[in-house]
């Protein structure tokens, strides 16, 4: 017959409640400044160099002290950079380690796989580069810009690479779907935010993109049936 005292094997939730109470240490209070200052810097650079994306401002602060000004966190680690092949940019919203521009060619000749971008065809580039300038836009204006019909293929090949997503629907007749570039094609261009896209009118002195035939269903040439309606809903699905 058990006696029905407390058990002093500790249970799931009392072993969980233990580990809760082993906190990370932001401010590291016991170290002296210097010290302090450093471990913070070596933080955040972990952080930003582990993540397959552009690290926010709000992503850095849980990892250091509340009186740890980040703008000089990432001023000090640019520093400590200069001599490095590789900088700290800011990409997208965040900050992201980037190869230099002097370094270019060596990767390039590697034949490291880098960037999604690397691998898109001349068309799917210049389609991706409309989207960009004219977002939200539909495949029937893409069409237009380019005086050909902009296929399928190429819209599920962006949007695999994820430099691409659906945005809402147009209100033209069918409601078909819009395309909007995402975060991925601010960081694997090197921007900051779509403001810093290069001047559209030098594009358009070129001849490479036109405003005046986007939205121009005059001048886009008929495209698919499941360009519209329930049918496209499958594309907005990859």
């Amino acid at each position: 017959m058990t006696t029905g005292g407390p058990s002093t094997k500790p249970g799931r939730r009392g072993r969980r409640n233990a580990s809760d109470t082993t906190l990370f240490d932001r401010e590291l209070n016991d170290l002296p400044p210097e010290l302090r200052w450093r471990q913070w810097m070596l933080r955040a650079e972990a952080v930003i160099f582990a993540s397959a994306e552009p690290v926010s401002r709000d992503t850095l602060a849980r990892v250091v002290g509340g009186d740890c000004s980040i703008d000089l966190l990432i001023e000090d680690l640019r520093e400590e950079l200069r001599d490095r092949p590789y900088e700290l940019v800011n990409i997208a919203g965040g900050f992201q380690h980037r190869t230099r521009p002097g370094f270019g060619a060596a990767v390039r000749a590697s034949g490291a796989p880098t960037s999604p971008s690397a691998a898109l065809s001349s068309h799917e580039a210049m389609v991706l580069m409309a989207i960009a300038y004219f977002q939200p836009v539909t495949r029937g204006e893409l069409s237009g810009v380019f005086g050909k019909e902009v296929n399928r293929d190429t819209i599920a090949t962006l949007r695999h690479s994820g430099l691409i997503a659906s945005g809402p629907r147009s209100p033209t007749p069918g409601a078909p779907y819009t395309y909007v570039t995402t975060p991925a094609f601010l960081s694997a261009f090197g921007f900051n935010t779509l403001r810093d896209l290069p001047d559209i009118e030098k594009l358009e002195d070129a001849g490479l993109l036109s405003r005046s035939k986007v939205g121009d269903s005059a001048d886009a040439p008929p495209v698919a049936a499941d360009e519209t309606g329930d049918d496209d809903e499958s594309e907005a699905e990859f």
